[in-house]
């Protein structure tokens, strides 16, 4: 077992990565519980595998627990979900002190820490990632949140977990569509500011998506080390460094809200594709070289994520695009910040181009 931690001072919390993990999360668990009790909050499509070995793991330290399982889907990060998760965790006398272990993927885990935030004016919760795109990037750095009309995750709060437990061998029944969705996020750490680590995808991303075990557990390591780093210096994204984790997806919301927050395109597919747009516009800016931005969708496009407006099944002009990215929850004074790049590993921020420029490059896009 690894143990890495995100170090906020007195809010700091660890993350344990090992395989088998769930088996033995009672002994994790228990130390953080005032009473022996706890519930549990999962998915359709996580509850049958999962959520019978961690009931034995609490059972042998003495804890007991009840579970809710939603509906799977981003749907469910929604006011409907909200409603039913809040009124089941009152029903169950939730109080202060307990923790809410979220078992699933990214939707599970930010509906759960939203609810969290807001029940009883805040109470404890217990990350376990079940999927690629959580392990190495939602279950880590307390950003919580649902979805609306009028775009993702603009309901939210910053709400730190008590502890996050990785188990990497439940990768090995998560579909291959889900497990590419979650790689898009492993490659953005080394376009962010890790050129090293974007070479070692390259060589490995195949074994990896095919099931390596060691490839797994050194991307796992190494991306949630660089999300808690990344959290550790700018939790509240308030000095830009943060923001740098939103590489990709800016382009990446917009295209989900075009496909309507459907199955259609899974978060993970349009960061991929919001990754190669975030590097194409920089090279037709001057910025980034043509050559690293054909890198970048080359390699995308090599383990069949979306790498273009087509692949994602976007046919929208830019206008409509660019309308979606306005109500992006990063908006200041009017400007949209977007992640763009001097090339791999050399990611920034910026607010020189407006929504105007971004359609019209869009426009120019397949």
């Amino acid at each position: 077992m690894q143990q890495l931690t995100v170090d906020l001072g007195t809010r700091s919390y660890p993350i344990l990565i090992g395989d088998g993990l769930l088996g033995d999360i009672g002994r994790h668990v228990a130390p953080l519980l005032k009473r022996p009790r706890t519930m549990i909050v999962t998915d359709a499509h996580v509850a049958d595998p999962y959520r019978a070995r961690v009931g034995m793991a609490l059972g042998a330290e003495g804890i007991s627990f009840s579970s809710f399982v939603l509906p799977a889907g981003e749907a469910t990060k929604s006011w409907e979900g909200l409603a039913r998760l809040t009124e089941w965790l009152i029903g169950e006398g939730i109080e202060r002190s307990d923790h809410v272990i979220a078992l699933g993927g990214g939707v599970i885990g930010d509906l759960v820490g939203f609810a969290c935030s807001i029940v009883k004016r805040g109470c404890s919760f217990i990350q376990v990632p079940t999927t690629l795109l959580a392990q190495v990037d939602s279950s880590v750095g307390g950003k919580t949140a649902i979805n609306v009309a009028a775009g993702k995750n603009l309901i939210g709060a910053f709400h730190q977990p008590a502890l996050v437990v990785i188990d990497p061998t439940t990768l090995a029944t998560l579909p291959a569509r889900e497990l590419g969705a979650g790689y898009a996020e492993v490659v953005k750490y080394g376009l962010i500011d890790d050129a090293g680590f974007f070479a070692w995808c390259e060589a490995h991303g195949a074994a990896l998506l095919k099931g390596d075990s060691k490839a797994r557990a050194h991307a796992i390591a190494h991306s949630v080390a660089a999300k808690a780093r990344i959290v550790a210096a700018d939790e509240r994204e308030t000095q830009d460094v943060r923001a740098l984790l939103n590489l990709g997806h800016s382009f990446g919301h917009a295209l989900e809200a075009e496909t309507g927050y459907s199955d259609r395109l899974l978060h993970g597919e349009a960061v991929a594709a919001g990754m190669v747009l975030a590097h194409q516009f920089s090279a037709a800016k001057g910025l980034c070289p043509a050559e690293d931005a054909a890198r970048v969708r080359d390699h995308l496009a090599s383990l069949g994520l979306p790498h273009s407006l087509a692949s994602a099944g976007i046919n929208s002009g830019g206008a409509a695009l660019a309308a979606h990215m306005a109500h992006d929850k990063k908006v200041r004074g009017g400007k949209l910040p977007l992640i763009l790049t001097r090339g791999i590993g050399r990611s920034f921020v910026t607010e020189d181009y407006g929504l105007d420029t971004v359609a019209e490059f869009l426009d120019g896009q397949s």
